[in-house]
């Protein structure tokens, strides 16, 4: 189990990203999920094509069960939505390129799959679980050795799911490639990009900023704001259909009696954890329900949270330290430390595991070995006898600190922070034994048994009843949209609201737990108001939802972007009239003698790094282009910016030393090409007319 122990040892979950993000699959309850929904059973559409819950769940159980063999653990809920998402993008640009590819005849064969294995040399192999740690690329060997630690139908689960995300990964990559050789890079934009960022401008500006003219001086037609939409109406085009709401998000929190009866219960616990015996005392911080578990080894300070590590040297060996209150986590607490000892934080050790025929020949053998090696007898000679290599390895604390330890581990740990330097000892555990051996020790750090009684304050049930009692009396008595944005305030409920607000985001208002209420919202009719729901990890979340608007997928109303196209219209007329002023000016003295003018000077500017102009609070990328065609001690043309009005007079020009090397330039600008390229998916998921129907079912 060795290969799969080090991939599952990269931490408690390793995703297989293959290419653009492909394949991501999630875990999740298969059917009952799609009972609620039984007419609606499509999970998405692209391009036409359905894919069913059904089907998405299959990726689901498909990724569930090669999770499982590879790492050995559940996905968080958190990490459950990541996947979620990552998965369904994976999906879609998938059936986007392959529908394209198709049209091309552009395929990937599974002798070209064997051959990328084969040579191990493509990038793609690097996001497979079989990359070693060491290096940090694609490790054969350890690919085929998981045949070796796995049944042969679970590897070859695992290297049918492996190799077939590789190919649909390898022709989203070829396609990619196909269209980035579009983009090529020549001499010509390689000494232009070259000279655009070597070539360096130090100037001095003049400035009228926008706001020197009062916007009430401005008159802007509803034609001319029709116009400007007209010319700028893709940039204001929903690929989805999304939503307007308001809502309350009313969080229950604990009453000053609930926080009285949470001190208590602590203050109680201490008295108890003052009589009792270490043995006693992991039942006392069991019953008290705190939220740190007493694990029976010695440990850093760094295993625990701040307010408790901060105490430690406080407290002392056999008394108890609080109760005590830590705004930290709004708890109350109370310690007490068991022991107190000097133990390295880092060990080397190596270890040999030993199984006879009967539990009795296993502790004889165990024995035996053990008493050789106190002996002097040769490790890795002795380990070699029975099939094992006896090779040491370092642990530290860090390493098993934090971590949820079953009982042989905490054996394990407790031995390797009390044994010497070549020291032996034979541990049982249960069905097997192991020899374990310190060869190094280093770090000596001061280590705790400690009892800790960590008790968040939460809200009783009589408090939540209460809330609860209180806001569905309040929906009750405003059930129409507008009683209830009329009401809310007055009734102490605050009314977020939130614009275009989309199925994916998979809650409402970031709140955990609040999926129900977006299925809501995205069933409702406009001006209606949801049920009362409860939401967040302990239902804390009192929520509320009212619709008010549906945005359409297609072109946004005129409407809805009004203000923004009337701010750039104002912003233009601003602009002639600034222009105009600065037509006159002829001398830099002349534009600082303007009414209103603000002057700086800025330096290094270039059409590589658009300047920043501090007096205007903006960006400038129309000065790093202006500059270089301006002359030293000369005055520029008026200049419109996003700030305002420039004239600017350039004093010094640099070159930056730096040798031109055309093909360097030309791989920087094919790099650019690429990432440029990448962008072709946004096309092709507009044309694909793709519909995300997974809030529906998960």
């Amino acid at each position: 189990m060795a290969t799969l122990q080090k991939i599952r040892s990269k931490g408690p979950l390793l995703v297989i990203v293959i290419g653009l993000a492909l394949f991501a699959f999630i875990a999740g309850d298969a059917w009952k999920i799609f009972q609620p929904h039984q007419n609606q059973q499509n999970a998405g559409v692209v391009n036409g094509k359905k894919i069913s819950a059904q089907e998405f769940q299959s990726m689901v159980e498909e990724f569930t069960r090669v999770q499982e063999l590879l790492y050995g653990n559940h996905l968080s809920d958190d990490a459950l939505t990541q996947a979620r998402d990552g998965m369904w993008q994976s999906y879609v640009t998938y059936e986007l390129v392959r529908e394209e590819a198709d049209k091309l005849g552009l395929t990937v064969t599974d002798e070209e799959i064997r051959q990328m294995i084969q040579e191990g040399t493509s990038p793609l192999l690097n996001n497979t679980p079989f990359v070693n740690p060491q290096t940090g690329m694609f490790d054969k060997t350890l690919m085929e050795s998981i045949a070796t630690q796995t049944s042969p139908d679970q590897a070859l689960l695992i290297m049918n799911f492996v190799e077939k995300n590789l190919k649909q990964s390898l022709l989203v990559s070829k396609y990619q490639a196909l269209v980035m050789s579009a983009l090529i890079s020549n001499p010509v934009s390689a000494q232009a990009s070259f000279d655009g960022r070597v070539n360096e401008t130090d100037l001095r500006m003049a400035l009228l900023p926008y706001s020197s003219i009062a916007d009430s001086t401005i008159t802007v037609s509803q034609s001319e704001i029709k116009e400007l939409y007209n010319k700028k109406k893709e940039q204001y085009k929903n690929l989805e259909e999304t939503r307007n709401i308001q809502y309350i998000d009313y969080v229950v929190t604990p009453s000053e009696a609930d926080r009285k009866a949470t001190q208590d219960e602590v203050a109680a616990s201490s008295i108890e954890l003052e009589k009792a015996s270490a043995a006693d005392c992991v039942s006392i911080v069991r019953s008290s329900k705190s939220s740190i578990p007493y694990i029976d080894i010695p440990l850093t300070k760094n295993a625990f949270p701040g307010d408790i590590a901060a105490r430690l040297d406080s407290a002392k060996v056999g008394e108890v330290y609080g109760p005590f209150y830590s705004q930290l986590d709004d708890s109350y607490n109370a310690i007490k430390i068991l022991s107190e000892q000097m133990a390295p934080d880092s060990i080397e050790f190596r270890q040999m595991q030993v199984m006879g025929a009967t539990l009795d020949a296993t502790k004889k053998l165990a024995d035996s070995i053990a008493t050789a090696l106190k002996n002097g007898a040769d490790f890795e000679q002795l380990a070699r006898k029975y099939n094992q290599t006896g090779a040491s390895q370092w642990i530290s604390s860090r390493m098993y600190e934090g971590q949820q330890l079953d009982m042989n581990s905490m054996k394990l740990v407790n031995a390797l922070n009390t044994l010497a330097v070549k020291g032996v000892q034979n541990i049982d555990f249960g069905q097997f034994n192991v020899v374990l051996q310190v060869v190094n020790r280093k770090a000596m750090t001061t280590k705790y048994r400690v009892a800790v009684v960590k008790v968040p304050i939460k809200f009783s049930d009589e408090t939540y009843n209460e809330a609860y009692n209180k806001i569905n009396q309040f929906l009750a008595a405003n059930q129409d949209y507008d009683s209830l944005v009329k009401n809310a305030e007055d009734n102490g409920y605050r009314l977020l609201a939130r614009e275009g607000f989309a199925s994916n985001e998979h809650v409402v208002g970031g709140v955990e737990g609040s999926h129900e209420a977006l299925r809501w919202v995205f069933g409702a009719d406009v001006k209606s108001v949801s049920p009362l729901y409860s939401c967040g990890r302990e239902n804390e979340h009192l929520m509320i939802v009212a619709l008010s608007g549906i945005n359409k997928e297609g072109y946004r109303p005129m409407e809805q972007v009004e203000g923004t196209l009337r701010a750039e219209i104002m912003r233009d007329k601003k602009a002639e009239q600034l222009m105009a002023k600065m037509a006159s000016v002829k001398t830099f003295d002349d534009a600082k003698a303007l009414a209103d003018v603000r002057t700086d000077s800025i330096t290094h500017v270039s059409f590589a790094s658009p300047a920043y102009v501090s007096i205007a609070r903006s960006n400038e990328p129309t000065l790093g282009a202006a500059a270089g065609k301006v002359a030293v001690d000369q005055l520029s043309k008026p200049v419109k910016g996003n700030g305002g009005v420039y004239v600017f007079q350039p004093y010094n020009k640099t070159k930056l030393e730096e040798e031109y090397d055309a093909k360097s330039e030309e791989a920087n600008l094919a790099v650019m090409n690429q990432n440029m390229a990448s962008r072709f998916i946004f096309d092709l998921y507009q044309k694909g007319e793709v519909k995300d129907l997974r809030y529906l079912f998960f």
